[in-house]
């Protein structure tokens, strides 16, 4: 049984990949997952360098003590991010000089409206 929380970010996953497509990206791999993390979205950019994408969606709310969904890309994540970025590099046999980078798509949606507002934040994670 599917929750609604995993349809709802199931859908902020579809939103991001569609803005990312418009943008010109080119998706290779969707929720690449090991025992210690999952990649939502892996894609080549126009300038064809490899994006690892962390996407989190919440429900928007107009009210300033509510965390930004980019907030919760913590150190802890961010450093299973990196990993699993390695491994999928290393499995796929992808040269060592490959230009690569983590970016976080910010997703919030009105439930009423349903309109959703994107931040693209490249390079989020530093390696």
């Amino acid at each position: 049984m599917i929750t609604q929380k995993r349809e709802f970010g199931d859908l902020g996953e579809k939103i991001a990949q569609e803005y990312l497509e418009k943008q010109g990206y080119k998706i290779l791999d969707r929720n690449y997952s090991k025992r210690w993390g999952e990649i939502d979205l892996i894609a080549e950019s126009p300038e064809k360098e490899l994006v690892f994408v962390e996407i989190k969606t919440r429900e928007f709310k107009n009210h300033p003590s509510v965390f930004l969904p980019e907030d919760s890309v913590n150190f802890s994540k961010q450093q299973k991010l990196i990993k699993t970025a390695r491994t999928f590099l290393y499995e796929n046999k992808y040269p060592e000089e490959t230009g690569w980078r983590i970016d976080v798509i910010a997703v919030e949606i009105n439930k009423i409206s349903r309109n959703a507002e994107i931040r693209h934040i490249e390079n989020a994670v530093e390696m």
